[in-house]
């Protein structure tokens, strides 16, 4: 592709995104009138109503939706890069289960959501270290990087359904609202700390997205042409997990991101991940916040987890994919 039309893509997919927060700050759960948003955005320190929906629930609400959207498609385009196979991404490896797990404990044990986001994010990596230690003790194999995840997110399920079946119904109640995805519980403190620490890590990623471009053509040719594949493949792999752990403690399990941007993006701007690595920013940033927009104004006042969202597009879109191409492999 060249590199104008690189640029105007780059350009088009930040205009979605500017579409995106403004139709986001304009609507939501709440009725506000422009002028009113307006004052409000342009006076941050005034007093009020509409301030107090912009400044402590809208504003906050979009920056996690971006934050979240951005780390996920990015983590998808790396998970089905190294592994080489396209039905890969952030929830197909286990990470979500560990997460799903320890939420599940905090909730239970009516922990504050601080340490329920802390649970949840610790289950998170003790599934990160299993899938490592299993995939690592096998020369970091696609197959059994896949297959270690499935495992895992099977044995984590069955741990979750075991404890539901063990609690009151209030518990499991708000547990599974949690575990479909949801972007209403926001909290400030949390944003500040994790929103820095996902964007230095996929500034990094997407500095050395030139090596998973390497990656993508196979370990052998990935070697001959200078890069130690396997150090790369760990340190890919780790760093997309730690993302997709920071994700999941925010805000649930939220499903297809990681799976739907990558495809659409490879399908319009190519498999340089140079290209990829932004472009899935902007594109996973938009579309989580496009569908947490739906799932605050489809049933008003009643609000929909966003993860429904997302999951209702996601299977429509692969479903379609199946019934257009002949093979897997087209994809």
């Amino acid at each position: 592709m060249s590199s104008t039309k690189t640029f105007s893509a780059l350009i088009l997919l930040t205009l979605i995104l500017v579409i995106s927060i403004a139709i986001s700050l304009l609507t939501g759960g709440t009725d506000l009138s422009p002028n009113m948003i307006i004052d409000a955005i342009l006076h941050p320190d005034k007093a009020g109503f509409a301030h107090t929906i912009i400044w402590h629930i809208r504003i906050p609400r979009i920056v996690m939706a971006i934050t979240v959207g951005a780390g996920l498609a990015v983590c998808g385009t790396i998970f089905q890069a190294i592994l080489r196979n396209p039905l890969a991404e952030p929830y197909t490896l286990g990470i979500s289960g560990g997460g799903a797990l320890g939420a599940t404990i905090s909730v239970c044990l009516g922990l504050s959501n601080i340490l329920m986001v802390g649970m949840c994010f610790l289950g998170c990596c003790i599934s990160i270290f299993l899938v490592y230690l299993m995939a690592s003790a096998k020369k970091f194999s696609q197959l059994v990087l896949i297959l270690s995840g499935v495992i895992l997110s099977f044995l984590f399920s069955s741990l979750v359904m075991l404890i539901f079946s063990l609690s009151q119904s209030r518990d499991v109640y708000n547990t599974i609202m949690w575990l479909m995805g949801n972007l209403s519980s926001v909290d400030p403190m949390l944003i500040k700390i994790s929103s820095p620490i996902i964007l230095i890590v996929l500034i990094l990623l997407i500095l050395f997205s030139r090596d998973l471009n390497l990656l993508s053509l196979g370990e052998e040719k990935a070697y001959h042409l200078g890069l130690d594949a396997k150090k790369a493949k760990a340190t890919f792999f780790i760093l997309a997990s730690l993302i997709t752990g920071v994700c999941v403690a925010l805000s649930g399990i939220i499903g297809f991101v990681g799976l739907i941007i990558p495809h659409i993006v490879r399908k319009i701007l190519g498999p340089n991940h140079q290209i990829m690595l932004p472009s899935s920013v902007l594109a996973g940033a938009s579309f989580l916040l496009i569908c947490d927009t739906f799932a605050q104004t489809l049933i008003r006042p009643l609000e929909l987890p966003v993860g429904v969202i997302t999951g209702i597009i996601g299977a429509v879109f692969f479903i379609a994919l199946l019934m257009k191409s002949r093979d897997w492999e087209v994809m």
